[in-house]
């Protein structure tokens, strides 16, 4: 181990790179199935899909690297580093430092470390070994003194203005609206000044608040459509921890990785799935609840 601590060093800075003043970061995840909905991506190039999230936009990548549970491996994050230019991170159950010594050997440039299965003795051991080979960690914790609350976009965040385009001419004409309109903020939905007042409290943690703040956008929205999301964002100067663009995939799964306390929806379908794992509202705004006569 030692003689992986003299010669290597993390080439990228996944922390500089996620923590960009003014900018909403996203950090893209590789992943290529799941346990509760199974095989996610039958042909799955982990060069092309990396490449593919880079020029996108994203700034870091998040590579999952279980074999058993999600489809992944170790050669995966090599292949993401060497064909990418942002930094890599190595996403897995970890739960003993000689794991991070080999993400290092696979070149990653961070590490996620989730709190609740780490004692607290081997998550000092697996930071301490973060710190001699200059990888960032990524530290996941969940306690009684912090509040999870996840928000869907369309209708709920922002106005129901695209998703009348969707709903009207289809996911195409959606796609060619939202591209066109990357650069102009959408409007305000019905839960902006709930965020507003959320990205408040969390600029007084630690002081006047005693409860910490985490909160998640949880959208249908993908690659190309996501850019004005997150254009909207930066215009009203709030920023969220977690963005979740997943592309039409059910929402349910992603929400019980996250474990929001609360999540908010318009949609009825979405509302009826994301229940089964997290306490759900729903948002009666917009036209996906209009009645059809």
């Amino acid at each position: 181990m030692a003689s992986v601590i003299e010669r290597y060093q993390a080439s990228r800075a996944f922390r500089e790179a996620i923590a960009v003043p003014g900018t909403l970061s996203l950090i893209a995840e590789l992943k290529r199935k799941s346990p509760s909905k199974g095989m996610l991506r039958e042909r799955f190039d982990p060069v092309s899909l990396a490449q593919t999230l880079a020029e996108a936009g994203a700034a870091a990548l998040s590579v999952l690297t279980d074999e058993a549970y999600f489809g992944g491996h170790l050669d995966f994050l090599r292949d993401a580093k060497q064909f990418t230019e942002v930094p890599v991170l190595r996403k897995d159950f970890i739960i003993d430092p000689y794991q991070v010594f080999e993400a290092a050997l696979y070149e990653a440039d961070a590490v996620l470390l989730i709190a609740r299965v780490l004692p607290e003795p081997s998550l000092a051991e697996c930071l301490q070994a973060a710190e001699a080979l200059a990888i960032d960690p990524l530290v996941e914790v969940h306690s009684a003194d912090e509040v999870r609350i996840a928000f869907d976009g369309d209708a709920v965040l922002f106005s129901d203005e695209a998703e009348r385009v969707y709903q009207r001419d289809g996911l195409d004409a959606f796609t060619r609206h939202e591209t066109a309109h990357a650069l102009k903020p959408l409007p305000p939905g019905p839960f902006k000044p709930l965020l507003e007042a959320l990205h408040r409290l969390q600029a007084a943690a630690g002081t006047d608040i005693p409860v910490r703040l985490r909160t998640a956008l949880v959208t249908a929205r993908s690659a190309p459509t996501h850019e004005r999301a997150v254009r909207t964002l930066m215009d009203w100067n709030i920023a969220v921890d977690e963005a979740m663009f997943l592309g039409g995939l059910d929402k349910g799964a992603f929400l019980a990785a996250f474990e929001p306390d609360f999540y908010f929806d318009d949609q009825r379908g979405h509302v009826e799935s994301a229940q089964r794992h997290v306490a759900t509202g729903h948002v009666p705004f917009g036209v996906a609840n209009v009645r059809r006569v």
